[in-house]
């Protein structure tokens, strides 16, 4: 590849998660085009009118221009089979092939392999019909469990069900909602775990696998975890529920084996693997696997990465990651805080001025990433759902939060609205533990003299 000072690099999307993207790998010395892009993206790269489902016209954008390495932002195109294409083509590009990509393409498929690599994960059973999963869960005694559609659905296709009414309606929307007619070819029903939500996503060749510091995310829309799912509203990098032991046991039990897996299946695994997990009471378990960088969760690792994000991605795609020194972090903790439309999760509106974005932006280590917006003349007015996503970094997690949150208080757009409790979880968490060390650290209580007899 050309040295990185004169690497050209595209990057195919247009939300927060591929400004991110572009705004690291600018500042990592590239020359980046985004494919389409957003109004961010255009601030830190060139945007190119092409959709991320127009894989031809995206190779013959990649060989007119001349680009070096291309980075896929979302699952679709990784499902569709992009890579394939782009390697076919002779170039080079970072990311699953379309067989790899099924992975997070379909869950079954994700289930197949987990088992093969004794992987922790749900007990579950799989359905190709909403009947046969109706059936089956009339049939079986009445718990709380998890409804997923087989493929994709934009991280709407799962519902934890707490009893049989719940699941029986999850099915039913799977099988009558237009909007999972390709997610629900199949139907897996699970059992629902307990614990405590994490993720921790790896950059891996195939072989050697770079373990990223751990996160939580906030899928529910509204605080307190209540509402439907979300893509995400807002995440936060450390969290203080996984340390550096659990972080080992997580590598060593799932990321590794899942890997391992893979090849023995003669479907080798290269790009961004993303474990969701539960923490339970009998350790961590997968909830699903993704393919690619999360988000929000890419937003906030891009503000906390200090060395080259360029680096990685290039010696990951040339198969020599085990080459490179591993990646350094800034010290502290980030918060990102998605700022959502009137209407999202459903029907979201769309075309409201954004105000403020210069002001947020302006903040100390705040930076505002753009994912549902457009330029029209001096104005970025927002285009869908989760609009930005602010983020910041700071000393701690509680000042990461509140320098988060002063950001978002600068911004306004009609009907925009956000989570308040980001970060909470953590936050709590770490009172929790700080409790626990001081009542462990204090002197014993001296007994009771015994009454005299």
């Amino acid at each position: 590849m050309a040295s990185h000072a004169s690497c050209r690099v595209l990057v195919i999307g247009s939300g927060g998660r591929e400004h991110a993207l572009a705004w690291k790998l600018a500042r990592d010395g590239a020359d980046v085009l985004v494919a389409p892009g957003n109004a961010g993206t255009a601030e830190v790269a060139e945007n190119l009118p092409i959709s991320p489902g127009d894989i031809p016209a995206l190779v013959a954008a990649a060989q007119e221009r001349q680009v070096d390495l291309t980075v896929v932002g979302p699952e679709a195109p990784l499902v569709a089979g992009i890579v394939d294409a782009f390697t076919a083509a002779g170039l080079r590009i970072f990311g699953p092939t379309r067989r790899a990509a099924q992975l997070e393409g379909s869950k079954i498929f994700c289930k197949q392999i987990l088992h093969r690599g004794d992987v922790p994960t749900a007990m579950f059973r799989e359905f190709r019909s909403a009947v046969a999963a109706h059936r089956y869960l009339e049939e079986r005694e009445d718990t709380p469990v998890v409804v997923k559609a087989d493929g994709l659905a934009a991280g709407k296709g799962v519902f934890v069900c707490p009893d049989r009414e719940a699941a029986l309606a999850a099915v039913a929307t799977l099988a009558d909602d237009p909007q999972f007619a390709a997610a629900a070819g199949g139907i897996l029903v699970e059992e629902r775990l307990d614990g405590v939500e994490v993720s921790v996503m790896a950059i891996t060749d195939g072989r050697t696998i770079v373990t990223l510091p751990p996160l939580q995310d906030h899928k529910a829309a509204h605080d307190g975890d209540r509402g439907p799912n979300t893509g995400g509203m807002g995440a936060y990098c450390p969290t203080p529920f996984v340390g550096a032991d659990l972080l080992a046991d997580i590598e060593a039990r799932i990321l590794v084996p899942t890997v391992h897996a893979m090849r023995r299946s003669k479907v080798a695994f290269h790009g961004v693997l993303y474990a969701g997990l539960m923490l339970t009471p009998q350790g961590p378990k997968v909830l699903e696997f993704n393919a690619r960088f999360g988000d929000p969760e890419c937003q906030v690792l891009m503000a906390l990465l200090d060395s080259s994000l360029l680096e990685l991605l290039d010696a990951a795609t040339d198969r020599r990651l085990e080459t490179v020194s591993p990646p350094s972090w800034r010290s502290g903790a980030g918060v990102a805080v998605v700022m959502a439309s009137e209407g999202y999760p459903g029907p979201a509106e769309t075309g409201c001025p954004i105000r403020g974005l210069a002001a947020a932006s302006a903040l100390e280590d705040v930076t505002v990433f753009q994912a549902a917006t457009r330029r029209e003349g001096d104005t970025i007015v927002t285009t869908g759902g989760r609009v930005l996503a602010v983020t910041a970094v700071d000393s701690s997690l509680g000042r990461a939060k509140l320098r988060a949150y002063t950001g978002v208080r600068e911004i306004r757009f009609a009907g925009g609205w956000c989570r308040k409790d980001i970060a909470d979880k953590g936050l709590n968490q770490e009172r929790a533990m700080l409790a626990a060390e001081a009542a462990a650290a204090a002197p014993a209580e001296p007994a009771a003299p015994e009454a005299a007899g």
